[in-house]
């Protein structure tokens, strides 16, 4: 972990580097940007979310719009969740899978119309996601990175609408549903989203004018005792909830199925990418199936970790931090089904040769809040 970028191996920065910097946090490279990881501390960032508010800069999150005649319904030939179980002004969790059914990226896709279909990936895949869209897409339909046009803010927390409501943004939305607003100005698309587990908002200001809405956002979230939030709570928040992140419980080498999202596949549909091969395993069952592990005694728990049944090994963590919430550590972990483990049974966590044992069970670890 650095706070400085002068050996230039930082290449992607967001709009509000500087502002970062004047709240003193500290940076890390993330998915290939330089990213704020803590100010206060990502304990008290954490509480700060699930208790008051927290305010989390997330613009390195890609951007890319399908537009032309029929761009929903490509999309929804392409993309694993059901396009037609939404309509305009609602947003909606998919996947985007290789031909033999792994993951080349989980994203959110906004519907503006029929003819056009907003998406936001995360930061390193951006570039694939699209380049597999067009790769499939019909004469008349465009595919357009815009990694730099927007950027993204999560306002998430059980205060986060009293903040939106203070800087008249809109706030009475549906989960997942998302409305265009304009705040001084400038505009911004506010969804009722978020990876926190927490009520929230994620608004997509333009990139230029982040600055604006950023500090609006900043102040009232202090009014209301909240505070910034960087990168290590949003990954304790997350883990908290048993939310996937790309690289860890999703991959090329990992399948939705695997990782418990086969709710975001329309499996009536006729067409999406991986459908074949998705089908199939569901037919046989998964090899293996992600659990949460709830340390028992003293131990943090780390990812890449072997998870043991005895003197047998049954699987890996795949996520792993010590719960603020709970005060115990906690893991994601992909285990072998043919091991036969139930929610409930004991299993240890080999940590740099120490034994420790963790009690099986199915995330999320904390109550959800967000509906």
């Amino acid at each position: 972990m650095t706070d400085s970028p002068a050996s230039g191996r930082y290449p992607q920065r967001g709009p509000l580097e500087e502002r970062h910097r004047d709240l003193g946090a500290n940076f890390a490279e993330f998915g290939g940007w330089l990213m704020p990881v803590s100010y206060a501390g990502t304990v008290s960032e954490h509480t700060a979310t699930r208790t008051t508010v927290g305010l989390f800069d997330v613009s390195h999150l890609g951007k890319a719009t399908v537009r032309g005649p029929g761009a929903a319904q490509f999309v929804n030939s392409a993309l694993t969740n059901d396009l037609d179980r939404i309509g305009p002004g609602k947003a909606q969790y998919t996947l985007c899978c290789t031909e033999s059914g792994g993951v080349i990226d989980d994203l959110i896709a906004y519907y503006v119309s029929a003819d056009e279909i907003f998406l936001v990936p995360n930061a390193a895949n951006t570039a694939a996601v699209v380049a597999a869209l067009q790769d499939a897409a019909p004469a008349g339909v465009t595919i357009s990175n815009e990694h730099r046009s927007y950027a993204v803010l999560a306002v998430q927390g059980p205060r986060s609408a009293d903040v939106l409501a203070e800087l008249g943004l809109p706030t009475g939305m549906d989960y997942m549903g998302y409305a265009d607003a304009t705040f001084s100005g400038v505009p911004v698309r506010v969804c009722r989203s978020g990876y926190t587990g927490e009520h929230g908002y994620e608004l997509l200001p333009p990139w230029e004018s982040a600055d604006v809405v950023f500090d609006a956002l900043a102040a009232a979230v202090a009014r209301a005792d909240g505070q910034p939030a960087g990168l290590g709570a949003r990954d304790t928040l997350r883990t908290e909830m048993g939310y996937p992140l790309h690289g860890h419980e999703l991959s090329t080498a990992i399948s939705p199925l695997q990782a418990r999202c086969g709710w975001a596949i329309g499996w009536k549909k006729d067409a999406f990418f991986g459908r074949d091969a998705l089908l199939a395993e569901k037919a046989t069952g998964p090899r293996r199936l992600l659990r949460g592990l709830r340390a028992v005694g003293r131990g943090v728990l780390r990812p890449d970790l072997t998870v043991l049944n005895g003197d047998t090994e049954v699987g890996v963590t795949t996520s792993g931090t010590f719960s603020p919430t709970l005060k115990v550590g906690i893991a994601l972990a992909l285990i072998d089904t043919e091991a036969g483990i139930e929610d409930g049974q004991h299993v240890t966590v080999d940590v740099r040769g120490r034994a420790v044992e963790c009690e099986v069970v199915r995330p999320p670890f904390v109550e959800p809040k967000t509906r």
